[in-house]
């Protein structure tokens, strides 16, 4: 078996992933079936209203259904993304 083709073991509990993580030598796993996880912390208070050209709105919708996000969620980070750039 080659170095890094063993698969992940179940963890069942987020005690057991803590101590694997501690304890694994990772690198000898095979994690290319893991995506990045985002977590969001900061309340949201504020709300946006806009009205965009419905063939907008579709793309937007099918390029966050292609990402696996709710198209809100994919507004939200491309104006992230767009603002971290500008600061």
């Amino acid at each position: 078996m080659s170095s890094k083709n063993r698969s992940m073991p179940s963890l069942h509990s987020d005690e057991a992933a803590e101590d694997f993580v501690a304890t694994a030598n990772l690198t000898r796993y095979d994690l290319s079936g893991f995506k990045p996880m985002r977590f969001e912390i900061e309340p949201k208070a504020a709300a946006l209203n806009m009205r965009l050209p419905a063939s907008l709105l579709d793309a937007v919708k099918a390029r966050a259904k292609a990402k696996g996000i709710p198209y809100t969620r994919y507004v939200r980070m491309l104006l992230e993304t767009d603002v971290a750039q500008a600061r």
